[in-house]
């Protein structure tokens, strides 16, 4: 048996946040973290393009939260208790600075997320916390105020543990076997698939800001809007598919969007192309790239709109021009699948919230369990947001299992 004060497990971001922190505030804490793969923080490496997206530049709590589809009012009170700028200032006084960039994400300056791993690898040596890789839990014990995990490589116990795992659907239904309840995990974060024509010869294209809805469905988003070779991508489709994850995992990934590229109604669209038509009478349609759109996907639309290449706008109809209008502001596109969105694969499911305190992240139904990160049935938008959740859940728990 192999005795320590607190057990985390889980080698990713929130595992390290929390043994960093809770030996930061008791150093004579025995602590282990148990991670089953043979390497540790492979997230935090990939993150961001491999820079790591830290967090991001939002220092509201109200304002926060709302970038959160599941966990949005939960995560208002620790907000309050464990911030952004609490984040940037953690990493800036171990020697790692940060920037923010134009979007609001943000990234050490050394834009490579080594940075941030070597950070917690030197903070865990000098803080005497073990690393045991290939510790994969198979059981999971609670007896006499103690918990006892049955590993791979032998049996540990404590009688603190938190559980940082992430998505782990092994984990998951060992909480499940001690009463917790679990959400089934879906897709959160990913792209949409698509075969268009209107795409087909154009990705890399991005349309800088777009509306979003999905037909007979109350979701809907704005943002950037890329063309891929496989379908959509970029903001607006990731913001849309992390507060759409359960009902689009319902319909099976097969549904239509309508997307209005000019974020103008039909009849504001009308009377300007009216005036258009009026200012550039001798210039071919096709070539005159209106609304501030990237002219290949103009290009596009025209053609969708059944507009000869070398039709001139003195010659256009009201049809034609009502045609064009319905392409800018109700394109209708059928999508057929996802993809992940990079590598980063974040899901909507996890611990039932309604079984933790979110004053302590510690089970309701268990005294001394902790949960940290995405272990939970709390997921967020794209920019730095799931990160944030880690650090404040990770340094919340700390507080409680270095008592």
């Amino acid at each position: 048996m192999n005795n320590y004060d607190v057990l985390i497990v889980g080698g990713g971001a929130a595992g390290f946040f929390a043994a960093i922190n809770t030996a930061t505030q008791n150093p004579n804490l025995k602590i282990a973290i148990l991670e089953r793969g043979a390497n540790v923080l492979s997230k935090v490496k990939i993150s961001g393009g491999g820079r790591c997206n830290v967090t991001h530049a939002e220092f509201i709590p109200d304002e926060l939260v709302l970038n959160y589809p599941r966990g949005e009012k939960e995560l208002r009170g620790p907000f309050h208790n464990y911030m952004t700028g609490d984040t940037m200032q953690w990493f800036e006084d171990r020697g790692v600075p940060l920037k923010i960039e134009d979007d609001g994400r943000v990234f050490p300056v050394s834009n490579s997320s080594q940075t941030i791993i070597d950070c917690f690898l030197e903070e865990v040596k000098t803080r005497h916390i073990e690393v045991l890789l290939n510790h994969s839990v198979q059981e999971i014990k609670h007896e006499n105020d103690t918990w006892e995990l049955n590993t791979t490589k032998g049996i540990f116990s404590a009688p603190k543990l938190l559980i940082a795992t992430g998505s782990n659907p092994k984990i998951w239904k060992l909480l499940e076997s001690l009463g917790h309840q679990v959400i089934s995990p879906v897709p959160s974060l990913f792209t949409f698939n698509i075969k268009d024509p209107r795409l087909k010869s154009i990705p890399g294209v991005v349309a800088a800001d777009v509306h979003i809805s999905v037909v007979n469905s109350t979701l809907q988003s704005e943002g950037p809007l890329l063309v891929t070779h496989g379908g959509l991508s970029a903001p607006s489709i990731l913001k849309l598919s992390a507060y759409g994850a359960l009902e689009l995992a319902e319909r099976e990934y097969k549904f239509q969007i309508k997307v209005n590229f000019i974020k103008q109604e039909f009849s504001d669209c009308l009377e300007r192309l009216l005036e258009i038509k009026t200012a550039f009478p001798k210039k071919t349609i096709l070539k005159t790239s209106q609304f501030e759109l990237p002219r290949r996907l103009w290009e596009q639309l025209v053609i969708a709109s059944e507009i000869p290449d070398d039709l001139r706008w003195a010659e256009v109809n009201k049809q034609q021009l009502q045609k064009i209008a319905s392409q800018l502001t109700e394109a209708v596109f059928t999508v057929d699948g996802k993809s992940t969105f990079k590598e980063e694969f974040v899901t909507a499911g996890g611990v039932e919230l309604k079984g933790v305190n979110f004053k302590t992240f510690e089970s309701k139904q268990f005294k001394n369990l902790f949960f940290a990160g995405e272990v939970l049935n709390i997921d967020a938008v794209t920019g730095g947001f799931n990160f944030q959740n880690a650090w404040t859940s990770a340094f919340i728990a700390s507080q409680h299992l270095s008592k």
